[in-house]
């Protein structure tokens, strides 16, 4: 019979689940007469699992659909994530995975969520798979019923699931381990391998619907394109904004993948109204080739005007470090040669590659109440920006992941910053290194403490990294001359108070001093001191008969030199005193 999930499980890791499974143990013994052995809960297992599919789930678009994908949890680490059906409250993923469980006690967490591109992903239900209530080598039909912890009284749909068990011995434990291994590793090649640059020149919008009382709209684009992400700048004001700028993805998927597109309105002090979306199959274009894309929003909220290429270039990745290219030695060398000297004059824009092992941190900052936090990385160089997975409830993770992107000029800042993964929330900033390219030494494995957002004071814990830049010295000669890429995702400037006052007592200085200049002359315009008078109307006559162009540039060296002996005086003042206390002090 298949397997129903009590609606009386839990929905959250912190409850007590140990009546729970003793209450799915005694259905199943009650079903097989009693006799069903009890399973080594220590022991290596294998657990196969195929996701089949979802039935009226939660809707969480405007539309009256979602945009369903499935999370699976075990210890609080994520071990798999599904592909996303749009608009779909019944999908069907026939997806399949193998887990290597070490310990039956850990239930599967499962949790569905509706993917909101620029925007956080909403939570659709979670629910509970109890491991040692499943018989070994039988293949068990699941159905989960969705549950949200918030309103447990809420329908939120189920999960259709085939789940089989099977118990490995201690000696296959390594074996497991590679195969799983290899399959992530052949993954990460076939789908996060870099397979091309797509430039592309936002032009123009037409026509876009007001979003605002005064009959306009401040609009600004959101792009994205596999895990990168990037936003235009914002145009006030108008219904056909031109913004002029252009920006480089890179292609994560051989055949092309889907430039997804979104327009937003801007505005201060409350959340952005979203404009409109659209979506460009990338698959469907020329290579080496500038295409002209006039694109309609859906329901005809307005047009997009752009003009997109696609180039070949070498990879540009994100990997397990079973995937590093540069470990291979063959490979490596294959890389220093594509960017030896010599071959300068071969695409002048490829400059060369970066590749950062970011291995884990240690000390990091608590960020939630359990004493605990969520990390993950984000690794930016301009206007490329990768991010791992995160790894939950540690405050010394370990990612293990290689970053490889495309370098147009070798004195780029390389930024890692680290993250703690909030739900419910914008992930909580804990901490940031910004290493110049030209300061990498390769191969090296070095520790670096994390600072503020600013980089200008220590803030709590430290990130293991490893880099190598290799480069052609000629190419990244000829583009120091070329202006640096701007970068197009700036945080948003925030209000310092401190900045404030400082700024406010500044001008409140110059005003006063102007103040009492202006009195100053006017007293002598005043006569109030004749003597006063006397001597500025004779240094007035005096000046203007003698006055040259060139005394104002000389007046100012005057300053400066004035300037720079007082300071002086004061350095010998300090080392006098210095030295008198040195002498008076005891020994």
């Amino acid at each position: 019979p298949p397997y129903h999930q009590p609606l009386r499980l839990p929905v959250e890791p912190f409850g007590n689940i140990w009546d729970n499974v003793c209450f799915i143990q005694g259905i199943n013994a009650a079903g097989n007469g009693g006799t069903q052995p009890s399973l080594p809960t220590s022991a290596m297992y294998q657990l196969d699992i195929v996701l089949k599919k979802g039935n009226n789930l939660a809707i969480r678009d405007r539309g009256g659909t979602s945009d369903p994908y499935v999370k699976f949890k075990i210890a609080g680490k994520e071990v798999f994530r599904s592909k996303i059906i749009h608009k779909n409250l019944n999908p069907i993923w026939d997806e399949r995975v193998c887990l290597i469980v070490d310990n039956l006690q850990e239930p599967l967490y499962i949790k569905v969520f509706d993917y909101d591109f620029g925007l956080q992903d909403d939570f659709m239900g979670s629910a509970y798979l109890y491991l040692d209530s499943l018989e070994l080598q039988r293949p068990l039909d699941v159905r989960l019923d969705l549950q949200d912890p918030h309103c447990p009284d809420q329908d939120l749909g189920s999960l259709e699931l085939v789940v089989t068990l099977f118990q490995r011995s201690t000696e296959d434990r390594e074996a497991l381990r590679q195969a799983q291994n290899l399959r992530l590793s052949d993954l990460h090649r076939k789908s996060q391998l870099g397979r091309g640059i797509v430039s592309i020149r936002l032009l123009e919008g037409r026509n876009l619907i007001p979003m605002d009382q005064n009959g306009l709209s401040d609009p600004y684009v959101k792009f994205k394109l596999g895990p990168l992400k990037y936003k235009s700048k914002t145009i006030p004001k108008t219904l056909n904004p031109q913004w002029r700028e252009q920006f480089d993805l890179h292609l994560y998927d051989e055949e092309g993948g889907i430039l997804e597109i979104s327009v937003w309105d801007k505005d201060i002090g409350r959340r952005d109204d979203f404009i409109g979306q659209c979506q460009l199959d990338l698959s469907k274009l020329n290579r080496e080739k500038t295409h002209k894309m006039e694109l309609e929003l859906e329901e005809d909220k307005g047009m997009l005007v752009l003009l997109v290429t696609l180039t070949a270039t070498v990879a540009v990745s994100i990997s397990d470090l079973s995937v590093n290219l540069l470990d291979d030695p063959h490979e490596r060398q294959q890389i220093i040669k594509r960017y030896s000297p010599l071959r300068w004059f071969f695409n002048l824009k490829d400059v060369g590659i970066v590749q950062v092992k970011i291995l884990r941190a240690e000390g990091l900052m608590a960020a939630d109440v359990t004493g605990k936090s969520d990390p993950f990385c984000i690794a930016e160089l301009c206007n490329n920006r990768l991010q791992t997975h995160t790894v939950y409830k540690t405050l010394n993770p370990e990612w293990n992941k290689v970053f490889t992107f495309n370098m147009k000029d070798i004195h780029s800042v390389l930024e890692i910053t680290v993250y703690d993964e909030d739900r419910d929330r914008s992930a909580d900033f804990l901490g940031k290194v910004a290493i110049p390219l030209l300061n990498i030494r390769n191969s090296e494995q070095k520790a670096y403490v994390l600072k503020n957002k600013e980089l200008t004071g220590p803030t709590k814990g430290v990130i293991f990294l490893e880099a190598d830049v290799i480069f052609n010295a000629v190419k990244a000669s000829l583009r120091t001359f070329v202006p640096p890429e701007q970068k197009y995702i700036e945080e948003e400037a925030k209000v310092s108070k401190q900045m404030l006052q400082q700024n406010f007592n500044r001008v409140k200085r110059c005003v006063l001093f102007l103040i009492n200049v202006g009195s100053y002359i006017n007293s002598c315009f005043q006569w109030e001191s004749p003597r006063r008078s006397l001597c500025a109307f004779l240094i007035f006559v005096v000046g203007v008969w003698n006055f040259e162009i060139y005394m104002v540039p000389l007046s100012l060296l005057l300053l400066l030199a004035w300037n720079y002996f007082l300071l002086g005086k004061e350095s010998r003042e300090g080392s006098v005193v210095s030295v008198v206390m040195d002498v008076d002090s005891p020994i």
